[in-house]
C-alpha cells in the first residue's frame, strides 16, 4: 500500500494543509469507507446519492485515519476534525491524482482488463497465472470503477510485479479515464456483448467505448482482444490503437495468437488444449502436446477466457507450464456459476451475479453440454438495461433455451415473460415452460418436482436478486412460501 508524508500527498493531488507543521506526518494506506478504515490511512470522503463522505469525518478520526482529504468550499468543523485536513477542490479527483502518480512510482508491470461479460472471472485468471513467477496485486471483487481502480492501484504494495486491474464502464469515455490513471502494459478486451446496450445504443458503441482501453497503453504495450469479434477487427482498422503497440488474439479460430480446442466442459470445471502461435514468441516449453488445460470453472466460454489469461503470461514471460498449473489452482469471486446443492442434494448452478444475452447463452449451453443428470432446469430472469431491443433479446433467449434439450424453463419478472412465450412455442407440453411474478411462488414449484439427480441453473440480473431462489431451493419444503419478494 501507499506510504506518504503528508507533504507530499498535498503535492501529488493538489492539496492544501491549512494547520503548520504537518508535512511530515505518514499516512498508511487509503480509505473511503470509515466502517473499514484502519488506523494510519488517510480518509477521502466520496460524494454520493444517499450519503456525503465529509459527514464522517468524525468517524474517520475516531477509527485512527492519520489525515483526510477535505472540499476547500466546505466549512471546515468547529473546533476542528480532529485530524488534519488536506484542501482540495475534488476529493475524488485527488484520489484518482494520487493513484496516478503512485502508480508512476511501482514498478509493477499492470494488466488490464475489460469487456462485456467475463472481466472478473480472467481477472482472477490473470493473477492466478501470473502468480506462478510474479509477486501479484488485483482488483478485490469488482471495484472497477472510477473509484474502486484508484484503491486498487493504491493498495498495491511497492514490491508488487504484477497489477491486475478490472475497468467497468456505463458509457463513452468512462474507461479512457480509467485506463489512462492505470497506465496498463497489457489491455485485454474479453468480448463485446449487449450490456449497456441502454447507454450506448449498439454493440459497435460498445466496441468502440471497451477499445477505449488502448488510449493508456505505451509504445511497446499489447492489447489482448478476441479473435472471433469482427466489430473490434473493423474498429482497430479504422483507428488503430497508439503507435508501437502490438495486437494478439485469442479464441477457438485457427488464426488465434492463443488457440482454445479440445473443449470439455464438466460441472467441477473445464478441459482444453491451447495452441500457441509464432507472434507470442518461440513454443513455449511444457507440458506435452496435447496434454491438456484446466480450469475449475464449468463452460466453454471460461476454456476462452482462459485463452486470454494464457495470451498474457505468455506476454509477461510465462512457460506453459506455468500458465497450466495457474490456471489449474484459480479462484474466482463468489455468485459467478457457484456450484451449490438443493435441499435434496439436486446440483444448483448459481450464477445470479449478472446477465446479458451474451452470457445467458454461455451458462444455457454450458448446462446442455452438461451430462449425467436425470433433468436439467432453466430458472431464469429478467436481463436489465438492453433498451428498446429488450423484449426481441429476451424472446431470442427463450428460442436458446428450447433449442438446448432442457426439460424445464421457469422464468420470473416482466421481461423474462417473453423468453417463456417464445419457449412455449418450441416446447408445448404442459408444465415445460412456467412463467412467475413470485419469486416464492417459483422456488414452491421447483421444489414440488426436483429430483436430486437434477441439474439447475439460477440467472439473472443482479437487480432481480434471484439468489433468493437459490436460498429457498436450499432451505427446501415450507422454507418458500413468502421468504422471497417479487
Amino acid at each position: 500500500m501507499i506510504r506518504a508524508k503528508l507533504g507530499d500527498v498535498a503535492a501529488w493531488c493538489g492539496a492544501a494543509i491549512p494547520e503548520p507543521n504537518r508535512e511530515n506526518e505518514e499516512i498508511r494506506g487509503v480509505s473511503t469507507d470509515t466502517r473499514t478504515l484502519k488506523p494510519g490511512e488517510l480518509f477521502v470522503p466520496i460524494e454520493g446519492e444517499r450519503h456525503d463522505g465529509h459527514d464522517f469525518v468524525a468517524d474517520a478520526a475516531r477509527a485512527g485515519a492519520a489525515a483526510a482529504l477535505w472540499r476547500r468550499d466546505r466549512p471546515v468543523p468547529e473546533g476542528g476534525a480532529g485530524l488534519p485536513l488536506l484542501l482540495v477542490d475534488d476529493p475524488l479527483e485527488a484520489l484518482q491524482k494520487l493513484a496516478e502518480r503512485y502508480r508512476s512510482m511501482l514498478k509493477a508491470k499492470v494488466v488490464a482488463v475489460t469487456g462485456s461479460n467475463g472481466k472478473t472471472t480472467t481477472k482472477d485468471l490473470i493473477a492466478s497465472v501470473l502468480a506462478r513467477r510474479l509477486l501479484v496485486h488485483k482488483t478485490a471483487g469488482n471495484l472497477n470503477n472510477h473509484i474502486g481502480l484508484p484503491l486498487t492501484i493504491l493498495r498495491a504494495d511497492p514490491d508488487a510485479e504484477a497489477l491486475v486491474v478490472e475497468m467497468g464502464m456505463s458509457g463513452r469515455g468512462e474507461i479512457s479515464r480509467l485506463t489512462r490513471l492505470a497506465g496498463p502494459d497489457v489491455a485485454v478486451i474479453t468480448n463485446i456483448g449487449e450490456a449497456h446496450l441502454m447507454q450506448l445504443g449498439s454493440r459497435r458503441n460498445i466496441a468502440r467505448a471497451k477499445l477505449e482501453i488502448a488510449e493508456g497503453l505505451e509504445p511497446g504495450g499489447a492489447l489482448v482482444v478476441p479473435e472471433n469479434e469482427p466489430l473490434i477487427r473493423e474498429e482497430l482498422a479504422a483507428s488503430p490503437p497508439p503507435a508501437g503497440v502490438r495486437v494478439f488474439t485469442f479464441g477457438e479460430g485457427a488464426d488465434s495468437d492463443v488457440r482454445v480446442h479440445g473443449i470439455r466442459a464438466g460441472i467441477d470445471g473445464t478441459e482444453f488444449r491451447l495452441a500457441f502461435g509464432p507472434a507470442l514468441g518461440p513454443k513455449p516449453a511444457g507440458p506435452e502436446e496435447g496434454e491438456p488445460f484446466r480450469v475449475p470453472l464449468p463452460g466453454r466460454h471460461n476454456a476462452v477466457n482462459a485463452a486470454a489469461a494464457a495470451a498474457v503470461g505468455r506476454l509477461l514471460g510465462l512457460d506453459a507450464e506455468d500458465i497450466r498449473r495457474g490456471l489449474m489452482e484459480a479462484s474466482v469471486i463468489g455468485m459467478r456459476i457457484e456450484r451449490t446443492a438443493a435441499w435434496n442434494g439436486a446440483v444448483l448452478l448459481n450464477d445470479a451475479y449478472n446477465a446479458s444475452p451474451t452470457s445467458v447463452r454461455a451458462a444455457i449451453r454450458l448446462v446442455g453440454e452438461l451430462a449425467g443428470f436425470k433433468r436439467k432446469w432453466l430458472l431464469l430472469g429478467d436481463m436489465l438495461e438492453l433498451g428498446p431491443e429488450e423484449a426481441a433479446l429476451h424472446a431470442a433467449i427463450g428460442r436458446e433455451a428450447a433449442s438446448a434439450g432442457v426439460d424445464r424453463l421457469y422464468t420470473y419478472g416482466r421481461l423474462a415473460a417473453h423468453m417463456a412465450e417464445e419457449a412455449s412455442r418450441l416446447m408445448p407440453e404442459e408444465g415445460r415452460v412456467r412463467h412467475f411474478g413470485d419469486k416464492a411462488a417459483l422456488a414452491a414449484a421447483v421444489i414440488g418436482e426436483l429430483d436430486p439427480a437434477d441439474l439447475v441453473l439460477v440467472k439473472a440480473s443482479r437487480g432481480m436478486k434471484m439468489e433468493e431462489v437459490v436460498q429457498l431451493l436450499q432451505a427446501g419444503p415450507g422454507r418458500s412460501g413468502g421468504e422471497a419478494h417479487g
